[in-house]
């Protein structure tokens, strides 16, 4: 299934190419800073993030737009780290010269988030619980405080202080990204001009809620679990297999998943001599997820899964509240097909907001995908971002 989904990110990117005949050559770099305090209280003595930035920042420091990364993203969002690489970034379709995010005209940055669910992935810098305690000379494990998406933003603000860039042209993000996005509209109205939220929320709700516990479960109750603390011995692979295929079959759309999977045999002889014996279509969805587990870090998965089921922007007690922060121009671009964030979270956002009188733009990506519609299907909004993003 991973094979699948990045060599269609592959294909995506060969119609945004269309402007540019030379890859767009990028660097990851690291960014280190001391006591970060949290939002729950707590400080981390130290932390790093990984980054990447594409284009030029002119000397006003007034055209950066940051892009703000999905779950099981990280922030390779454009490019290629060399010319022989496979694949791009995620959203190297709209992200290039030329393109609907113009390299040519804005300095674009993104970076991992804390916690970054791929810990183990050499392309990832991130601080988690994966991470050593100064204090203790031991990984962090279920130590490590509890982190918010407020605390994603609040990274990333340290970053951009210390590049000397105070305030952004535009934040925009998919998915988690989003919820990122939206959040420093909220936290930090004065700095943002523009938010694009794509396939995203402005809150979760119950539903939501439950649907991400179930991506932590398996890894709480896989046998090497051990209350989070098995650095020392073997990781939970199998229950960061569970989660990352749920993960996979949510953010697809069953017409696209039912394209692509193995045809159902009916009554094979495999599954009808064992309930423990696999099937092609099981196969599918589950051989390529253990495969990529040991990138994971089950811990890490776990935080992500709290700050998602805590957001609400602003977190002042009702989504209303956090939004009359927001100053910037805002488009919400919620995909219709998507069973994971669904479009009524996004629509809840741009409807207070339009209360409140600020006139967001709404406008809902179709196509077959479901929720990695956000990443497939987002040349089809080129035009509309492009011209938000140069809006006066």
């Amino acid at each position: 299934m991973q094979r699948l989904i990045l060599v269609l990110v592959l294909l995506v990117s060969v119609v945004g190419n269309a402007y540019a005949s030379e890859p767009l050559l990028v660097e990851k770099q690291s960014f280190s800073f001391e006591n970060y305090t949290t939002v729950g209280g707590e400080t981390i003595p130290e932390v790093t993030i990984g980054w990447e930035s594409y284009g030029e920042l002119n000397a006003a420091k007034d055209n950066v737009i940051l892009i703000t990364h999905f779950f099981s993203g990280n922030s390779h969002a454009a490019g290629k780290y060399s010319a022989d690489d496979a694949l791009p970034g995620y959203w190297d379709s709209i992200i290039g010269p030329g393109k609907a995010i113009d390299t040519n005209k804005y300095f674009v940055i993104s970076s991992d988030t804390l916690v970054n669910a791929f810990a183990n992935d050499p392309n990832v810098i991130t601080t988690g619980p994966a991470s050593v305690n100064p204090e203790t000379g031991k990984p962090y494990g279920l130590d490590f405080p509890v982190v918010t998406i407020r605390d994603f933003v609040n990274v990333q603000k340290r970053l951009l202080e210390s590049l000397g860039i105070e305030q952004l042209h535009a934040v925009v993000g998919a998915s988690m990204g989003s919820l990122q996005a939206l959040e420093w509209s909220v936290a930090y109205p004065d700095a943002v001009e523009r938010m694009v939220s794509v396939i995203g929320a402005g809150a979760m709700d119950a539903w939501t809620i439950m649907a991400l516990e179930h991506w932590a479960r398996p890894i709480k109750h896989d046998p090497n679990f051990n209350g989070g603390d098995y650095y020392d011995g073997e990781a939970p692979l199998t229950g960061v297999a569970s989660t990352l295929a749920m993960i996979t079959q949510q953010a697809m759309h069953p017409v696209i998943m039912n394209m692509r999977a193995p045809k159902p045999e009916v009554l094979p002889e495999a599954a009808l001599e064992s309930v423990l014996n696999s099937t092609p279509v099981l196969d599918y969805l589950f051989a390529n997820s253990l495969a990529r587990a040991p990138l994971a870090d089950g811990n890490h998965i776990l935080y992500l899964v709290r700050a998602n089921q805590l957001f609400v922007a602003g977190h002042q007690g009702d989504l209303a509240s956090g939004l009359a922060n927001v100053k910037a121009k805002t488009l919400f671009l919620p995909a219709s097909n998507d069973l994971l964030l669904q479009p009524y979270l996004a629509k809840q956002a741009a409807d207070i907001l339009t209360e409140q009188g600020k006139a967001p733009q709404y406008e809902e990506i179709e196509g077959l995908w479901g929720h990695l519609d956000g990443l497939f299907s987002i040349p089809s909004k080129a035009d509309t971002l492009k011209a938000f993003l140069e809006s006066e």
